[in-house]
């Protein structure tokens, strides 16, 4: 249990000091101060449910370490290719457009809980996540190629790092001939 809450302590510290804006905020109108607060919101709470997920079904620490996994390394590449590529966002506020930030977390939150435990949870994640998106270009933060690539990145890294839930036992019987001799095949997978 201490671990687990040390995981979440470490996961929100990395999240706040990774949306950190070290610029002046330009002024917003009260449209786009309505989708940026509400896509800051979902940011936060996408990742959550995600992480919470793993604990409903209780599949132990495969999930949560599946998702580790896939938010630190979509962080890192989003980050990387911020620094790397230095657009400047629409409002003129900073240089760190490309790509949405908010949109990878979101979209790796969203995939997440999508091929790990299926379409009927993932489609609602997957509104609230191109909602996020949506929320970034209305408040004047990214474009769509900004949002897009955040999108890519955030499922790509999710896809690459999460196998499906299967609440059965992966137990798999099987029985033939091998050189005429009769053979009995147990594997279990992890």
């Amino acid at each position: 249990m201490i671990k687990r809450i040390r995981f979440i302590l470490l996961f929100f510290g990395i999240f706040i000091l990774v949306n950190q804006n070290s610029f002046a905020q330009q002024e917003l109108t009260s449209s786009e101060k309505f989708h940026k607060t509400s896509g800051d919101v979902l940011v936060g709470l996408l990742p959550a449910l995600s992480l919470t997920s793993t604990f409903i079904w209780k599949d132990g620490q495969k999930g949560t370490w599946q998702f580790s996994k896939s938010l630190v390394s979509t962080i890192a590449i989003t980050w990387g290719l911020k620094l790397l590529i230095d657009k400047e966002r629409p409002n003129g506020e900073s240089l760190n457009s490309f790509p949405s930030g908010h949109t990878s977390v979101s979209f790796a939150s969203a995939a997440f809980i999508q091929k790990r435990y299926g379409w009927k949870y993932g489609v609602p994640a997957y509104v609230l996540a191109g909602y996020v998106g949506f929320s970034r270009i209305e408040a004047n933060k990214h474009d769509e190629w900004d949002v897009l690539a955040g999108a890519i990145i955030g499922t790509g890294m999710s896809y690459l790092f999460t196998k499906p839930f299967d609440k059965e036992n992966n137990i798999n019987i099987s029985s033939g001939f091998m050189d005429d001799t009769p053979t009995l095949k147990v594997t279990y997978t992890f």
